[in-house]
This record gives C-alpha cells, structure tokens and sequence, in this order.
C-alpha cells in the first residue's frame, strides 16, 4: 500500500516528484537520515520476497542496484580518460554509441545515477572481477536494445576478453485472462505469493476430490498439502518455462492445473504412472528395479528389448536427451526442455497403454525402461525447478 500510494503521488504531483528525485541523489550519496529510511524499506521488502524464493525453491545472492554505486564514479572517470564520454552543458554525462539514436546517460544533470550508471558498473564488476565467462542477463524484451549498447559501450572501453561472452534475454509480459498486462509499479495486480498459494490451494481440492473418489495412487490425506505445493508451484513455472521467453501469455489457473496437454500436472501424472509400476513390481514379483540396473552387465535377462513400436518409440524419445540438453546449453532456452519431456510423457502414455509391464514375458525389460524414463525425466524436473512426485 505505501509504495501503491507513493507511485500514485509521484505520478500526480510534480513537487512531489522533484522531491523524490532530490531525495534519490540524497540516497546515493551516503545521506545518513535517506539511508536509515532506505534500508527499511529493504528490509521489509526482503521479508516479502523470501516468501516468493521460499514458494519456489529460489536461492538469491543479493547484489542490488546499492552494490554497485560506490563502483559508479571510477567507471565515469575511466570513460572520461579514454575519451568516450561525452559532458553536455547541464552536466550530464553521456556515452554515444555507433548505430544507436540515443546515448548512455552514466550520470544525470542533477548528479545522480539510473539504470545506464548501474548497468555499466554491474558489467565491468561481473567481467573484471569476477572475471565470469558468460553474463546472462534476463530483463523485459524492451530493454533489449539498451543493454546491447551497454554491451557495445563494454567492448568500446576493452573489459571485453575474447573467451567471454555476453547475451541478453528478454521475456514477454504475462497478461490476465483479459489480456491486460500484469503491473508491478501500479500495484493493481494480484501479488505473486498469492498467484502460487491459489494453485496449490486449487490443486489441493482436485486431490482431495480425487481421494474422496478413489482415483489416486497410494496418497494419503496427510500427503496432499506436500504433494499439492509440489504440483501447484512446479505448475506455475512450468506454464511460464515451456513458451518462448519472448511470448507474451495470459495467466489461467485452468489451463496451467489441467492434466491434459503441455502442462506440469500432465508430466507428473506420467512420471508418477511409472513409478507406480515399479513399486507394484517390488511389492507383487519381488523386483527391486534399482537393483536389476546394477545387475545388467552379470544378468542376461535384465537386457533392454525393444520388440513393440510402442518401446522403441520410447527409446527413440529417451535418445534426444543429450541433443536436447546441448542445445539449452547454447540458446538458454528452458522450453526445449519442456518440449523434450512433453514429447516423452506422451511416448510414456502410448507405452503404458500399449504394452503390458507386470506378468509381462518382457517385464523386467519394460521394468528397466520405465526406470530408463523417470531418471531423464527427474533430470529435466530438477533443470527447470520442478519437485518430482512419485504417487498422486
């Protein structure tokens, strides 16, 4: 509500705005009684965030817009000995950057510093020091230009070494069923804690309903918060992770939760099928599938067999997944990953529907098939956040 009421003011009032503006140079400048205030105001809003981090099992190491200010000047200076900064007659500092209409402003006419101070501060920090030979850098599409020149500006000052490599990522916006665009500044939106908290609390009564009806695999009611906060946060990144980040989408409960099509819920259904014929076989034949594995080169029997379209269909699938990984690897795209294990959960419908596992003459090399599969897919679980479960 403060920082709601604050825009809102900022927006409306021209003195107050030239206030704050005063106050965010104050701020940047070590000002004692700004900087009290500000570190507030951090640490409430840190107690919100880690709500979010703890929801989606996110580890931050923090170094915000403040880490770098100290680090601002000396990159000013070194633009102005190698005569590439540009001083216009208010005192801003610019940086002209070919093939580009607009500049650099690494320091305002007032004195303060923006995202342009900020942004070439954080690049000679993260090239120079940290010396890091890939900077991943994942903002809103529209700042995609801005930060090529930040990149460009990089190269122009030489903290560019040959074997390091910078890109920029840009995201599309995530709209409401409507088609209005979700905010933050304005503060009309639904927070995002309460975003994932409505999922899991929406795939807690369909397990509950489930239960009631008898259509889960060995879960009982103590399992469903634990299983539901599984589900309802993987279904949250998933349904952002398997689009182009470029994609503008629209945020439905209904189409992220469904088990049918490309979602979360669809993959755990089929990785949890397979787990489910695994247990049976240890508890019905007395077949531990982890220790078949380990026998495969003294058993002759425990030989994968691929004698039904159904199975090579599988294993086809289960072969691109090194492709698949290598090639994230170069573009950082996540849904070529999703892509990969959609296409596989589909092979494992077809499989399961199609071939017989248990009291099966092939089961203990369907067996090992099965466990071939939920192995790639808890590996593409775990590269895109996603908790596996093995009973829903």
């Amino acid at each position: 509500v403060f920082y709601k009421n604050a825009k809102a003011r900022f927006d409306e009032n021209a003195d107050f705005k030239k206030t704050a503006q005063l106050n965010v140079v104050k701020l940047q400048s070590g000002d004692e009684e700004c900087r009290k205030i500000w570190n507030i105001l951090c640490d409430v809003s840190r107690l919100e965030f880690q709500k979010v981090y703890d929801r989606l099992d996110i580890n931050v190491q923090e170094c915000g817009e403040s880490f770098y200010n100290s680090k601002i000047p000396p990159v000013i200076e070194e633009f102005r000995k190698a005569n590439l900064l540009s001083e216009q007659e208010g005192g801003a500092k610019l940086i002209f950057i070919d093939g580009f209409p607009s500049p650099l402003m690494v320091q305002k006419s007032d004195g303060g510093f923006g995202y342009d101070s900020t942004d070439m501060a954080a690049l000679k920090y993260r090239l120079q020091t940290l010396n890091a030979k890939r900077i991943i850098v994942i903002t809103d599409k529209t700042q995609e230009n801005h930060f090529k020149m930040c990149f460009k500006a990089a190269d122009m000052i030489g903290w560019i070494d040959d074997n390091q490599r910078l890109e920029h990522i840009g995201f599309g916006t995530v709209n409401d069923e409507s088609g209005q665009r979700y905010k933050t500044r304005s503060g009309k939106t639904e927070r995002l804690v309460d975003l994932l908290d409505e999922a899991v609390n929406r795939m807690k009564a369909s397990l509950q309903q489930r239960l009631a009806t008898g259509m889960t695999s060995g879960i009982s009611e103590d399992d469903i918060p634990k299983v539901a906060e599984a589900i309802g946060y993987g279904s949250v990144k998933y349904f952002d992770l398997q689009r182009n980040p470029s994609t503008d989408y629209k945020f439905s409960y209904d189409r992220m939760l469904s088990t049918n099509g490309n979602t979360a819920v669809y993959l755990l259904f089929a990785h949890a099928r397979l787990e489910s014929i695994m247990a049976k076989a240890k508890e019905k034949h007395n077949i531990d599938v982890d220790e078949l594995l380990s026998s495969l080169s003294e058993n002759t029997e425990a030989v994968v067999q691929l004698g039904h379209p159904s199975e090579r269909n599988l294993a086809l699938h289960l072969q691109l997944f090194s492709e698949t990984i290598l090639a994230t690897l170069e573009d950082l795209y996540p849904f070529r990953i999703c892509e990969f294990v959609y296409n596989l959960s589909n092979a494992v419908s077809e499989f399961v529907n199609k071939c017989y596992v248990l009291d099966s003459p092939e089961m203990k090399s369907r067996l090992l098939l099965c466990k071939a599969t939920t192995l790639a897919m808890r590996e593409c679980f775990a590269l895109v956040g996603i908790p596996h479960v093995n009973r829903i």
